[in-house]
């Protein structure tokens, strides 16, 4: 062959040292990168100062603006916008208006306060019937709507007082057999009709559709509802809150602009700037309410628009809220009073969080009348509706634990303690222990936990139940610590409650709480007994399918606090605790929670058999649950578990162990190809830590275990079903079997890569899309070369017989037939074989004798080398005359440069017959115009400055025969 007949020798070791960058020092002085270019005119100027000598201060001008920093001087496009929009220019506040905003904004309420659109959904999911519900509505003349738009003010005024005495007068209509989901829609409707009526001016008919709503908090017919109607009904008042008090910031000489009954205002201004007109429009609005003749829809509507009344005075808002709760003092129904008091605290902590003693003065009233909740009119009224005490009064916690939450928001201590006396000095005073527990801060619950405990004993048992109290009581223990020396006589105490408990749904709400206050303050015996007497409970008549959701949260709470996964699995019934769970999918769940927890929290890698026998039949679980039908996201998540726990297990120098842990895991996970080829790499590590470990100590017994290692890869590749996984993983495990001195068994290796060629297909899925696979099996085939140079030829084989067979499989694959690919790699087979016929190769094996040393530069070898490389030239230059059409004459241009570039960088070129064939190449590169002008630049310096080099002379004649084509 031309080429490798005159093929370079190489040094290696000198032209590595030409490409080494030469390091210079460099003196940043005041240097940095990130550090932005200024210009800076500096005034200096002398001060002095106590314990210094002198200072200077300088001005700086900058020369370059930063972008970031600019948008931050007020001339970025929102705040231009927002001045142009807000052009009156106000003073600067004085230090009593700073004062007071300060004072406001520290009173308003914080994000640490849970809103009560948190509670919302849970009341409504909580509190539910089968009954059958019936709305009475007021169906109403139309009147208002014959007013036409030249009709007289007069005329409209008398209008709409007609309407409002309509109000009371109309006809009733009554909706009767509604099922709960018919009672929903029914009241979403009436929201959407008041929306309506309001944007269409009816302003009267939407303070009826209110008023009318209010009405339905009066009625008490399926009592165990109410809670979820309170939600409901509430809505629409809150609807019409937020229609009649709109307030954009806009800014006027006259506070607020009103528009057809809507109040627009800023947030900062004084009764006295608003307007007489304004004035009498909002106690317009208080007038219509206050006449409204029922108490209940005259209170809800008054306090919806309870803001309104910082139009009036600046006492307004404060002098309503005592009025309004005593108002409350008239409804007779205890339920019914107690959620108009939970309305107006919510109110009352939307307009003026700070004016807390009327929050205080609403519960303290309702705790006046808690003895009604056990009078005869109340006890009546259960009896007919066939209502227990106990769900009675589970219907009064919303509100009570909502009253409660406002008083207790940034509350004292002092007052908190008041509170709680006073519950006490009642009977049967459960209820409100409940909620007092749910709404105070935890950590002033659980430094009183025994005062607590002592109260719940003496709690009437038939009323509310005890175990709801003790789960409060723990909710609160899970996020605040008791006293050190009270901690074991409170689990005690609440145990004893717990463990008596016949109901398993009652008894497993309670111990899913407990377990994490035993988790978090006892060792693992406790936490043994808690989890034995859970199985107890749970498992007679399979009560555990109705639980899962608990034992979930029992499992998680466990491996929250044990990270020791060696405590945890000889925690005696932790796995018999697993056993409970017997859906497939919620087992799978829990095991995938406990491998996440190992991952996370495993610092060291393991070898304890306590903890693989747990984790192996726990991964075996997640295994098993892998069908035809599963994800495949699901698989990858399973896999990466299994894969984590995997790479955690060694057993240190006992490499014999290790393997048969790594056999065991290959026949338990043997449907997870992800598992598979980490299991692969796995062995092969395995294989190279037992090479670097036994360092000149090749006995017998380490060459079977490379062997046994080498055997594993061989064996489990053929089960992959992507096949670019296995051409990678053979050409790794051969590389590994190399690098033992596994000759016979890296052949087989390279041997089995070699016959997986062909069965490439041309289109192959890659994230879920197809694509052409040319570019892999390139990519694959470059790395396959480079390992060739190394790989002693086989005594019984022939020269070459690798690279011979990897030709022939190149030449009999079909290529796509606007591929080059098949030429690109021809021509790295050339890097190969110029490589080869250098006396020492480039890079070299530990321990194993190259064809270098083999043949020693024997003239034989040689020439099988010269024989192989005519064959590839011959098939480049065939490929580049049938790029000669015009259809394909870039990619004849791309080629040409490309062999042209391996020529430079491989041939001799001082023989005259291969500089010709480069200066072909390269005018043939350039001939039609589609060389890449700035490549071929670049391409021609480079052999300039190669031409400056020992003994490359000869690269400056080729530079003068290398023209460069402008294209024109």
């Amino acid at each position: 062959s031309l080429f490798l007949r005159h093929a370079r020798a190489r040094n290696y070791v000198s032209e590595s040292e030409v490409c080494k960058l030469e390091s210079v020092p460099l003196d940043f002085g005041d240097y940095h990168p990130l550090k932005p270019i200024t210009v800076t005119e500096s005034k200096t100027k002398k001060m002095t100062r106590k314990g210094s000598t002198s200072s200077t201060s300088s001005s700086s001008s900058s020369s370059m603006m930063d972008p970031l920093s600019s948008v931050l001087d007020g001339t970025d496009p929102l705040s231009l916008f927002a001045a142009a929009a807000d052009p009156v220019t106000t003073a600067p506040p004085t230090d009593g208006a700073r004062r007071k905003r300060d004072k406001d904004e520290s009173s308003a309420v914080g994000s640490d306060f849970e809103p009560w659109s948190s509670k919302r959904g849970e009341i409504l999911a909580r509190y539910t019937t089968t009954e059958k519900l019936s709305i009475n509505l007021y169906m109403g003349t139309e009147k208002g709507k014959a007013t036409t738009t030249g009709s007289a003010v007069s005329e409209k005024v008398r209008t709409r007082l007609e309407e409002l005495d309509d109000l009371e007068e109309g006809s009733q209509k009554e909706l009767l057999n509604l099922t709960q989901q018919d009672y929903m829609n029914r009241i979403e409707e009436l929201n959407q009709s008041l929306k309506d009526a309001w944007s269409s001016d009816q302003k009267v008919k939407a303070l009826k559709i209110v008023i009318q709503c209010s009405k339905l908090l009066s009625d008490t017919t399926v009592i165990q509802f109410y809670p979820s109607k309170f939600v409901l009904i509430t809505d629409i008042l809150d609807t019409f809150g937020k229609y009649l008090l709109f307030k954009p910031n806009l800014k006027s000489n006259l506070f607020p602009v009103t528009i057809s009954g809507l109040f627009f205002f800023p947030d900062n201004f004084s009764p006295e700037s608003v307007n007489d007109t304004a004035k009498e429009t909002c106690l317009n609005w208080f007038f219509k309410i206050a006449s409204i003749r029922e108490l209940i829809p005259r209170f809800y509507v008054e306090a919806a628009i309870l803001k309104c009344n910082k139009f009036l005075s600046k006492m307004g808002i404060s002098e309503c809220l005592p009025r309004l709760t005593s108002m409350i003092r008239g409804i007779g129904d205890p339920l019914v009073a107690v959620y108009a008091r939970a309305y107006l605290c919510r109110v009352g902590m939307e307009v003026a969080p700070q004016l807390k003693e009327s929050l205080n003065k609403n519960f303290f009233d309702f705790l006046l009348t808690f003895k009604q909740i056990h009078g005869d009119t109340v006890q009546n009224q259960l009896v007919v509706q066939c209502v227990e005490i106990p769900l009675y009064l589970t219907l009064y916690s919303p509100a009570i634990d909502w009253i409660l939450q406002c008083i207790a928001y940034h509350a004292p201590d002092v007052l908190l303690t008041e509170m709680m006396e006073r519950c006490k000095k009642l009977g049967n005073n459960a209820l409100l222990l409940n909620s007092v527990m749910s709404a105070f801060r935890a950590e002033f619950i659980a430094a009183r936990s025994m005062d607590f405990i002592a109260m719940i004993k003496e709690c009437d048992e038939s009323g509310f139940p005890k175990h709801l109290l003790f789960r409060s009581l723990g909710l609160n223990l899970a996020l605040a610590d008791p006293p050190e020396n009270d901690r074991l006589q409170i689990l005690n105490e609440a145990w004893k409650v717990i463990t008596k408990l016949k109901n398993p749904q009652d008894y497993i709400n309670c111990a899913e709480v407990w377990v994490e206050y035993t988790c978090r303050h006892f060792t693992k015996r406790e936490v043994n007994t808690v989890l034995a007497d859970v199985i107890k409970h749970m498992t007679p008549d399979r009560a555990f399918e109705d639980a899962y959701p608990q034992l979930q949260s029992i499992i998680q709470k466990v491996i929250t606090y044990i990270h020791d996964f060696a405590l945890l699995f000889s925690v005696e019934k932790f796995l018999p605790f697993l056993d409970m769970f017997q859906k497939e999918s919620v087992r799978v769940e829990v095991c995938k929670c406990i491998m996440e927890s190992f991952i996370k929290h495993q610092q060291e890698s393991t070898k304890d058999p306590v903890i693989l026998n747990a984790l192996l039949h726990i991964c075996k679980t997640m295994h098993d649950s892998v069908n035809a039908l599963t994800l495949e996201d699901e698989k990858r998540m399973l896999a990466a578990l299994i894969n984590g726990f995997i790479k955690m297990v060694s057993f240190g120098r006992d490499f014999e162990q290790q393997l048969s842990f790594y056999v065991e895991a290959r026949s338990m996970f043997c449907n997870l190809e992800p598992v598979l080829v980490q299991l692969i790499h796995s062995v092969n590590q395995l294989a190279m830590e037992t090479r670097r470990v036994m360092k000149g100590n090749h006995s017998r017994k380490t060459a079977a275990f490379v062997r046994a290692c080498v055997a594993f890869c061989f064996i489990t590749i053929p089960s992959l079903s992507s096949i670019f996984t296995r051409l990678n993983l053979y050409l790794h495990s051969g590389q590994v079997a190399l690098a033992n001195q596994c000759l016979s068994q890296a052949d087989a290796f390279f041997k089995a890569a070699v016959s997986l060629v062909p069965e490439v297909p041309k289109m192959i899925s890659v994230d879920g899309k197809m694509r052409p696979s040319d570019a892999f099996l390139l990519e694959f085939l470059c790395n396959f070369f480079s390992t060739l140079l190394v790989v002693p030829d086989h005594p019984e084989q022939g020269v070459l017989f690798l690279v011979r067979g990897l030709l022939n499989v190149i030449q009999d694959y079909t290529w796509e037939d606007n591929s080059d690919d098949k030429i690109r790699i021809y021509t790295n087979v050339l890097h190969l074989l110029s490589a080869m016929t250098q006396e020492t190769f480039i890079y070299h094996v530990d321990k194993v004798d190259s064809n270098d040393t083999l043949y020693g530069g024997d003239s034989k070898f040689l020439a099988e080398i010269n024989k192989l490389s005519e064959t590839v030239v011959s098939q480049i230059l065939d490929h580049l005359k049938t790029l000669g059409k015009e259809e394909t004459l870039k990619r004849q241009s791309q080629l040409a440069h490309y062999f042209f570039n391996t020529i430079v960088a491989h041939g001799d070129l001082r023989n005259n017959r291969l500089n010709q064939l480069s200066v072909n190449l390269w005018n043939l590169a350039q001939k039609h115009g589609f060389a890449d002008t700035k490549t071929m630049v670049k391409t021609l310096e480079y052999i300039k400055r190669r031409s400056k080099q020992p003994d490359m002379s000869h690269f400056t004649d080729l530079a003068l025969r290398l023209p460069l084509q402008s294209r024109t």
